[in-house]
């Protein structure tokens, strides 16, 4: 079953999207430098390793891709195998994605800095986490709920300034200016508190188990919210 539009909902992908940063925070800092969730980064990563240019990692790359490629796979396949048992897919996919990022939150406990090459423990987090971020990535898409794809907040910039220039062609309004504005303040709130937290010394694998717990806790708030039949009217669409 589809999730039903409504504040609780548009809440939810507001904190997964700030969890996004926390990710990428961690992945960029601690893993690579490689993105686990903003793929067009990090093929971008694989484009230069590839070139020589930037001391960027083939390896982390590919393996970063890899897993999101399985992670969206299964994605789809587990939603789609929920949704025609008439199960509600949301929650039930946000569950797996924090089981997900709590085994590579345990898996990189100890885990010292990235050394001239990738190492065992750095790549397999690398893969467990976009694994994750695959299936992230196929729960965001099928809920589609406008300017909010957890991932990505380049489109919901554009759309939040576009109006401005009085675009007609790009739909204006609080609600939707208001989506805008928490897409690209909690992609940015969430890599700012990721980056602060390895500043001061937090491991980045608490980091990613904090994150696990945020998006399971997402998940249960969302179906919590729609069992006591808030009504999709009070609302954001």
């Amino acid at each position: 079953m589809k999730p039903q539009p409504g504040v609780a909902l548009t809440t939810a992908m507001v904190a997964l999207t700030l969890t996004t940063g926390l990710v990428e925070a961690v992945s960029f800092l601690a893993l690579g430098p490689v993105f686990t969730a903003v793929q067009t980064g990090n093929l971008l990563f694989l484009g230069f390793a590839v070139a020589g240019e930037g001391g960027f990692s083939t390896v982390a790359s590919m393996v970063s891709l890899a897993g999101f490629v399985v992670g969206a796979l299964l994605g789809a396949r587990l939603e789609s195998a929920v949704d025609l048992r008439g199960g509600h897919w949301f929650p039930v996919a946000l569950a797996v994605e924090s089981a997900l990022l709590a085994i590579a939150g345990v898996v990189a406990w100890g885990m010292g800095p990235v050394g001239g090459t990738l190492s065992a423990v750095h790549g397999t987090v690398t893969a467990i986490v976009a694994v994750a971020m695959g299936l992230r990535n196929v729960t965001t898409m099928r809920a589609k709920v406008p300017d909010l794809p957890t991932t990505v907040a380049t489109r919901a910039l554009t759309a939040l300034l576009a109006p401005l220039a009085l675009d007609s062609q790009i739909p204006a309004g609080v609600r939707n200016q208001g989506r805008r504005v928490a897409s690209v303040g909690a992609m940015f709130l969430g890599g700012l508190l990721g980056a602060w937290l390895l500043h001061q010394g937090v491991q980045a694998a608490a980091v990613l188990l904090a994150v696990a717990a945020l998006v399971v806790t997402t998940g249960a708030g969302y179906e919590l919210a729609r069992r006591r039949g808030r009504p999709a009217s009070q609302g954001l669409p």
